[in-house]
């Protein structure tokens, strides 16, 4: 059954001159990320230079695990904007539908499950990471009271992914907008005005957050077109179309929570050198996510327009636009990377003046950031080959390398070698080893036919 409506407020990513569809289309996409990393950083940010380094090691120290709790979830997602493309490129509205209102079942499922999994362990997660007896108490305040919102950011992350799928980049960017301007203005309120501790500034990111999700869902239940509209009476689980979700998902969820559980036993690495160093990497953490917007824009532009291609059989634009966003990606990233080397003292220096803050930032910034290009090119292979439905090949590669080649280097180098600087020349190192089975890969492999299977 084929819905016959207007789509003019998507974009069809199958037509049109590739690259600025692909510009485009990844453009919102960059300046959405860059306020989502705004959003992240301005707890770390008003933290740092109101409550002190004690609590910037609490709140920096926050991204491994928060990604660790959500990554699974989020990587289903992905799988499931992929068999919305899919089927939004071959114009089948009606299984559309059911993809669309079976990913929303799924969200609020696994938003309640994070709620009271996250609630209940991070005490004890926080203290399997060797967190420092002095940080403690703040982290565990405010990483309960953010688990607490988990179903917020999972619903806004569901929501996004299925506006992004059918080619709608700008509303997410707008939502965005609006929900990162609040939650600066809350930390800024709960914080420097109300001096209410670490654990407001969570609840400063919850509540932007659910506004954000809400705006979201607004679009999709009242203003979106009838392809992809999101009927509350509707949304149920539809065990085969869970199942294409789930077998496209699976292997994004599987590869984000081993990487993520990886960079969790670097960061208890990390933990043994101090709160000290805990904040600065936390620090340059922040500022590395910056760096990571044209990585992430790209890649996830990439996933839509190759599945979207696909499920046109449009297989030559399909490499096409595969080519020019790889490109794309890996020039801006080491351009990126470049500033944040020369100026990484005086950015680390915006959250923290203590000396020992900037050197620790500083050097875990100058071992990695000349080797953005290499994790801009993963990145880009491995959002293609989910648009492809080849998940399985991005995640075999990463749980390898930057997973078991990740913690076995550190483990026994470490131990001969205890020295910090050795921790951080274990990303460069993994991301290397990565780029070259993925470009043997990309070359030498077909992953465009076949796709419809």
């Amino acid at each position: 059954m084929h819905i016959n409506k207007s789509f003019s407020q998507t974009t069809s990513l199958t037509e049109g001159c590739i690259w600025k569809q692909i510009i485009s289309f990844a453009f919102p996409l960059f300046v959405g990320n860059l306020f989502q990393q705004l959003y992240n950083t301005a707890d770390s940010l008003i933290v740092g230079n109101f409550l002190g380094s004690n609590a910037l090691a609490a709140v920096s120290s926050s991204g491994n695990l928060i990604f660790l709790m959500v990554g699974f979830f989020q990587g289903i997602s992905v799988g499931a904007g992929v068999v919305i493309s899919k089927y939004y490129g071959a114009k089948d509205y009606w299984e559309v539908k059911k993809a669309v209102h079976t990913t929303v079942a799924f969200g609020l499922a696994a938003g309640i499950f994070l709620t009271i999994f996250g609630t209940l362990m991070t005490s004890r997660i926080l203290i399997w990471m060797g967190t420092p007896a002095d940080v403690l108490p703040e982290s565990t305040v405010y990483f309960r009271i953010y688990f607490m919102g988990s179903l917020s950011f999972v619903m806004y992350n569901v929501f996004v992914g299925i506006l992004q799928s059918i080619g709608d980049s700008r509303h997410p960017l707008i939502y965005l907008v609006i929900s990162s301007v609040i939650n600066v203005l809350l930390d800024l309120l709960f914080v420097a005005v109300l001096g209410m501790g670490v654990g407001s500034a969570a609840v400063a990111t919850i509540l932007s957050q659910f506004f954000s999700a809400f705006l979201c869902l607004y679009r999709l239940t009242c203003k979106s077109p009838e392809e992809y509209r999101v009927y509350i009476r509707q949304i149920r689980f539809n065990l085969p179309m869970l199942r294409q979700i789930i077998s496209n998902g699976l292997p994004a969820g599987f590869q984000n929570s081993i990487i993520s559980l990886a960079n969790v036993i670097v960061q208890s690495n990390i933990n043994k050198f101090g709160k000290m160093a805990v904040a600065g990497s936390g620090a340059y953490s922040k500022i590395e996510g910056f760096g990571f917007l044209p990585i992430t824009c790209f890649a996830m532009a990439l996933t839509t327009f190759i599945s979207q291609n696909l499920g046109a059989k449009q297989y030559d634009r399909a490499k096409k636009g595969a080519r020019f966003g790889i490109l794309c990606s890996v020039i801006m990233a080491e351009l990126v990377g470049i500033f944040i080397y020369f100026t990484i003292p005086a950015l680390i220096s915006a959250f923290n003046r203590t000396p020992e803050v900037i050197a620790y930032g500083t050097i875990h910034a100058r071992i990695t950031t000349l080797f953005y290009f290499l994790l801009a090119f993963s990145h880009c292979i491995a959002g293609i080959l989910r648009g492809a439905g080849k998940a399985a090949v991005p995640m075999l590669t990463m749980l390898c390398f930057w997973c078991i080649v990740r913690v076995s280097y550190i483990t026994i180098i470490v131990h001969f070698i205890p020295v910090i600087n050795v921790i951080f020349w274990a990303y460069p190192l993994t991301w290397s080893l990565s780029s070259i089975v993925f470009l043997i890969y990309f070359l030498k492999a077909d992953w465009v036919h076949g796709f419809e299977k």
